[in-house]
């Protein structure tokens, strides 16, 4: 809805490389022109984002905090020194889809005064309710009526959104979901240095972490977890596809984990 609604064919449209990409599928579904910025120290490049946004006059940019597939993330007050410095004609997509995982420091405040920001949020993620497919947008009043105009009536279904505003409600239940993701993220990023790799700080539910070699190693690595039984991902762009990223998942599975990784690193060694 958002590539509908602020983006005209052969626009350009900024967003990291290697970020979300289902994104940039619908950029491409509206004839929107990507350009992609690298990320900078395994973050998002807010500074370069702003430089794209500037040069090609994008009316549109995408940033996701925290950040898949690297975990990372930004202060809040980083976010809001972008959000200032973004052209009043650019809309941003704030994605926030992890962001109950995170520190509370990560997340501004939330302030629709800003008619060119847009925060998305999901219950998909620290919920644990992929399966409603429901989400939310908070922005100004305005744009959330623009919305209307080509939203999908029927997109979002009643017992959806009956299970998302008591989802909402339950807090409790929330922050004892976010305390185990955490204590799983510190098994996987102790598995992993265990093994020799190096997890990456995460604000997500995942742990992405350093293969110590390229892209071809980490696939290999990949593959080699797969013919275990072991489902795992990993990023695909060059300087990111050195890592693989590992979901939080029960302590059984984990063990899982822990137990297949050193076959799966030798094989991917060749030893």
């Amino acid at each position: 809805l958002v590539a509908r609604m602020y983006v005209a064919p052969g626009d350009a449209v900024v967003t990291s490389l290697g970020a979300y990409p289902t994104f940039n599928f619908h950029i491409a579904g509206v004839g929107g022109r990507l350009v992609a910025v690298p990320y900078e120290n395994d973050r998002e490049s807010l500074d370069g984002l702003l430089a794209a946004v500037a040069r090609d006059k994008a009316p549109l940019v995408y940033l996701s905090n925290p950040d898949n597939p690297m975990g990372s993330w930004w202060e809040a007050a980083e976010l809001i020194r972008f959000i200032e410095a973004l052209p009043e004609t650019t809309m941003l997509v704030l994605d926030e889809a992890y962001g109950e995982l995170g520190p509370a420091s990560a997340l501004p405040p939330i302030d629709v005064s800003r008619p060119n920001v847009i925060r998305l949020r999901t219950f998909s993620k620290a919920y644990g309710l992929a399966g409603i497919r429901c989400g939310y947008a908070v922005a100004d009043a305005q744009v959330i009526r623009d919305f209307e105009k080509i939203r999908n009536h029927y997109g979002v279904s009643r017992m959806a959104q009956i299970a998302g505003v008591e989802a909402l409600a339950d807090q409790n239940y929330l922050q004892s979901v976010v305390a185990r993701v955490a204590s799983g993220r510190r098994r996987i990023a102790e598995i992993a240095e265990a093994n020799g790799l190096n997890p990456l700080p995460s604000a997500t539910n995942f742990v992405t972490m350093d293969c110590g070699g390229d892209g071809a190693f980490a696939l290999k690595v990949l593959q080699a977890l797969l013919s275990r039984d072991v489902f795992i991902r990993k990023p695909m762009v060059p300087v990111l596809d050195r890592c693989i990223r590992v979901s939080v998942g029960l302590d059984h599975e984990l063990d899982i984990f822990a137990e297949e990784l050193p076959g799966a690193l030798a094989a991917a060694r060749g030893s």
